[in-house]
């Protein structure tokens, strides 16, 4: 593994200890200590979970481009299915903020960029594998 890959592991690693403790605020609004209406339920799961499974697989990517020695513009692909780690669960939480919502706010942007992003990394990031094969 490259320099640049290990320190980006070892951030993202540093930084799922922020879905843990995200995990711990979800455990609050389910058990219902923390007042939240059904929507924002769902969403506030719906993240968490978007965020660990995210994460992983911007962690295995990482991994492949690194034991293909994929070239350096495909390699970014892992960059992009991180970084949509962020803005889908960030979709998620931040669009159903507020007391009492009925639905997603102007946040909910942040999903669909997200996605279009996690898509878009993983199309690159597949061609690069199939090319450094």
């Amino acid at each position: 593994m490259d320099t640049g890959s290990s320190i980006t592991a070892g951030v993202v690693l540093l930084a799922v200890v922020t879905i843990a403790y995200g995990g711990t605020f979800v455990l609050r609004v389910v058990s219902g200590k923390q007042p939240a209406n059904d929507l924002q339920k769902s969403f506030f799961r719906a993240g968490h979970a978007h965020a660990g499974v995210l994460v992983i697989l911007g962690l295995v990517v990482l991994l492949l481009m690194d034991a293909a020695a994929v070239a350096a513009p495909f390699r970014y692909a892992a960059s992009g299915v991180l970084f949509s780690a962020i803005l889908m669960p960030a979709g998620f939480f931040l669009s159903v903020i507020g007391r009492n919502p009925a639905k997603p706010n102007g946040f909910i942007a942040l999903l669909w960029a997200g996605a279009a992003l996690l898509a878009m990394s993983l199309v690159v990031g597949g061609i690069g594998l199939i090319r450094a094969g």
